[in-house]
Formats: structure tokens, sequence, C-alpha cells
């Protein structure tokens, strides 16, 4: 909780852009804190690949894998 709101964490593959997207909205006007995907690398913004080269694309994938685990790891239950 963050004074009097839940903080939900949205965790799950980004080739449900559109279900995560409604599923964010519907929980922020339920009056929670949501932390969702920012990037959806497998359904969309692709136009953030365009001009990479292999290697920057190589070590983003790598962070974006990593960070993939960072909110679940610093959730209470």
């Amino acid at each position: 909780m963050v004074g009097k709101y839940k903080v939900i964490t949205l965790c799950g593959s980004t080739r449900f852009k559109d279900e995560f997207m409604e599923v964010q909205k519907r929980l922020t006007l339920e009056d929670n804190i949501v932390i969702s995907v920012g990037l959806f690398g497998h359904s969309g913004d692709n136009e953030v690949w365009e001009n990479m080269d292999e290697g920057t694309m190589t070590k983003t994938k790598e962070m974006l894998d990593d960070m993939h685990s960072a909110p679940s790891q610093g959730c209470r239950v």
C-alpha cells in the first residue's frame, strides 16, 4: 500500500498489449497504483528496434529480460 492505494504489478507476456492496457486502465480507475509493462516488444513498439545495431539490440534485450522479473522481486505479499 502507498497511502490508501494498493500497488498492483502486472506481469506477463508482452504479446498481450491490448489486454495489458485494458486491465491497467480498469485497475487504475478502481483506485490502484499499477506497475506495468513499459515496452511491448512482441506486439508493437517496433520503432524501438528499427535503427539499433546488433550489439545494442542484444544488450537492450538482455536488460529488458533482466528488468522483467524486477517488479516481482520488490513486491510484498
